[in-house]
């Protein structure tokens, strides 16, 4: 996923790809951009697990992002450029609010949420939504900006981890279910669509990659 910047759904090979751990140090150039780095994952896969793969489009049940009936409400970031080109980990005040760039997110034990973010682009809320919704998100707003916003919304287990959740269980109220929360709170809306995306078919790996 992070060598070819893809998603989980993203990916498909063998059943040991996700069960399988591994440690892995490696030493990245310093200045080193995204796009370098991702190439030196793909060159690690490739010598030391044996990777081989190709690339196949695969029709999925999506949500497409779009801008609601009002407008967006989303707020351009009023943080400084420069911390948005490399921002690091997020910073915190000492009473735990978020101060840089970055996103965090508390969950009460009855399933309720509170997103705050903060210079982030859409792809850092079509991230959390894909996780939310277990389906494809894919951002059509046109928007490219990075933004400050927060979001209240209750998790439904149900999405998230239908053999583990019982009927009913910890179902959100109308609006308060996460698509509600995006077009009242953030101006957006999500609407089911279906889309051909990318995906690696991974043809070879070895689960034991080579030795040092």
């Amino acid at each position: 996923m992070t060598a070819y910047d893809v998603k989980e759904y993203q990916v498909s090979g063998p059943d040991w790809l996700t069960s399988e751990r591994y440690d892995i140090v490696v030493k990245v150039t310093e200045g080193a951009s995204g796009e370098q780095v991702r190439l030196m994952w793909q060159k690690l896969l490739a010598e030391r697990f044996g990777v081989k793969l190709h690339h196949e489009s695969k029709e999925f049940q999506v949500e497409e992002l779009v801008i609601g009936k009002g407008g967006p409400k989303l707020k351009a970031t009023a943080l400084d450029p420069a911390a948005l080109t490399d921002p690091g980990p997020p910073a915190h005040d000492k009473n735990g609010e978020l101060t840089g760039p970055g996103n965090d997110t508390t969950i009460m034990p009855n399933g309720e949420a509170h997103t705050v973010a903060r210079g982030q682009p859409l792809s850092n809320l079509t991230a959390m939504l894909w996780r939310l919704l277990s389906r494809p998100v894919i951002d059509k707003t046109g928007l490219t900006g990075k933004y400050d916003f927060s979001l209240d919304f209750k998790m439904d287990l149900r999405a998230m981890a239908p053999a583990a959740a019982a009927p009913g269980d910890n179902a959100p109220d109308a609006g308060t279910d996460i698509t509600s929360a995006v077009e009242q709170q953030l101006g957006l809306r999500l609407v089911a669509a279906k889309a051909l995306l990318d995906v690696l078919v991974i043809d070879k790996a070895d689960k034991v990659p080579t030795d040092n």
